[in-house]
């Protein structure tokens, strides 16, 4: 067995971080737990837990390039009593528990590297309760973000964090994410208000009320917000909601190079303005956009905006921000208050992914993200586009680039093992980077399996503190491990 301090050389010699992207460590398995704990839940739940190979192998599924470990069974509860009845059987076998939404994830949250139960919170897909007067709603995990907004629309009001994909509210909850609205509406973090969550033992325990604010002892909602599983499963999640602007109005901007887009966007939120989206396309993704989703930008960086508030707000937003990108050298500027056009424009960007895997069709896309301080934004993006030139490799850029946070999608050859080393020092590189400049491995992916030797290296002795914190509220183990945590200290 590897010991702790072997695993820190092997972090501090970057030799495990190549290893780690590839092949998930597989950790050991309580055979004759998991064969008990399989035996008693099946005559709990019947057809309700699933042991066939295929589903198993579905709900190890990862959408990076780490290794799919399946777990034994999949469970797929309709409340949070069942939830409960699940975890306090897998706490009494030390069976692990991996609680699983849409699966979107990035760094391999839902793998099962010592097998166990895959709790399926999809079923759970309940709207509870909308407070309109004081714009908040209580949902079950398994509701995605579309089906809320669907839900909310009629009553003027919509949840505003946007991942992209339609994921759970549980899974974004439980990975802290963000997106395109982050720069002005933040992330889970500030928009969970409460928790219903089940901890180790199988205890439901609530993290507060629906009160705005709290100085109501520990912030357990917080602690539990990007906790990725392995603290507890969320069942049901009260979120802050916000209502529909009066108007809304896009914007688009091309730029002669990243830089310059950059420094308008720093530019930008120096001056106040408070744009609702700030999305950046270099002039590789835009070439994609434009072939994928039918569109004629200048195929060079290209800026994306979105302002909400009445309608003078707006364009008065809109046309600061055209004054600004125009000191920058900003060309093509156009404004729309047209709902086709801004959601033709929008939905290019959700796009992205399946555009830019045309770009070298039968190839593997390796999403990766950092966020860096707006200061240096511009210098990170430069030089990520550069060691991906130098290396080789296709690695189109794109970014909510209002709060710094960033993605480079790189495209790997996954039977060309030169072209796997060298994704491997791409993606290396780009987290020791953002560290060096302050800031994060993951502004909103997460840390899963992926990026935990990053963990150490972006916070230090700070690790230790979360390790405590996992060993106290899951001596066992059996949350979802394996994940955000190189050790247990």
């Amino acid at each position: 067995m590897t010991t702790r301090g072997e695993r820190r050389r092997r972090v501090a010699s970057g030799k495990q971080e190549e290893q780690d992207m590839v092949q998930a460590t597989a950790l050991p398995r309580n055979e004759a737990g998991i064969e008990a704990a399989i035996g008693v839940l099946k005559q709990r739940f019947g057809d309700q837990l699933q042991t066939g190979q295929a589903i198993r192998e579905q709900h190890g599924h990862t959408t990076t390039w780490i290794n799919t470990q399946a777990p034994d069974a999949v469970a797929f509860p309709t409340s949070t009593e069942e939830v409960a009845s699940i975890v306090k059987t897998c706490a009494k076998y030390g069976v692990p528990v991996i609680p699983f939404g849409t699966g979107t994830s990035l760094e391999g949250h839902v793998n099962a590297p010592a097998g166990g139960i895959c709790v399926d919170m999809m079923r759970m897909d309940q709207i509870l309760k909308v407070n309109a007067e004081d714009l908040d709603v209580v949902v079950q995990p398994g509701v995605t973000r579309e089906q809320l907004n669907t839900f909310l629309r009629d009553q003027g009001l919509f949840f505003p964090i946007d991942p992209g994909a339609n994921a759970s509210l549980g899974g974004m909850a439980a990975t802290r994410a963000s997106g395109t609205n982050a720069v002005r509406y933040g992330t889970m973090k500030d928009n969970v208000l409460a928790l219903e969550v089940v901890m180790a033992d199988g205890e439901v325990i609530r993290t507060a009320q629906r009160a705005k604010k709290s100085s109501a002892g520990y912030d357990l909602t917080r602690l539990m917000v990007g906790s990725e599983g392995t603290l507890g499963l969320m069942t049901e999640i009260t979120l802050r909601l916000q209502g529909i602007p009066e108007a809304i109005r896009s914007a688009r901007c091309s730029f002669r190079s990243v830089d310059d887009a950059c420094r308008a966007v720093m530019m930008t939120i120096q001056y106040g303005i408070p744009v609702a989206r700030m999305e950046l396309l270099d002039e590789m993704s835009v070439a994609a956009a434009n072939s994928y989703s039918k569109l004629s930008l200048p195929e060079t960086p290209l800026l994306l905006l979105e302002f909400h508030g009445s309608d003078a707000g707006v364009l008065e937003q809109s046309e600061t921000f055209a004054a600004i990108a125009d000191e920058f050298g900003g060309f093509d500027i156009e404004a729309t208050s047209s709902a086709e056009e801004r959601n033709k424009l929008w939905q290019a960007r959700h796009d992205m992914y399946w555009a830019c895997m045309q770009i070298r069709p039968g190839t593997k896309g390796i999403s990766t993200d950092v966020c860096v301080p707006i200061s240096k934004l511009a210098e990170c993006v430069g030089a990520t586009q550069a060691k991906a030139e130098e290396l080789g490799l296709i690695a189109p850029v794109v970014g909510h680039v209002g709060d710094g946070n960033f993605h480079s999608l790189v495209l790997v050859d996954m039977d060309s093992a030169e072209e796997r080393r060298k994704a491997d020092e791409f993606v290396s590189w780009l987290n020791d980077l953002a560290i060096s400049l302050e800031g994060t491995c993951t502004g909103e992916h997460g840390i899963g399996q992926g990026k935990r030797p990053y963990l150490q290296k972006e916070l230090g002795v700070a690790t230790r503190y979360m390790a405590a914190i996992k060993a106290a509220l899951d001596p066992d183990d059996i949350l979802n491990p394996g994940k955000i945590l190189s050790d247990r200290g």
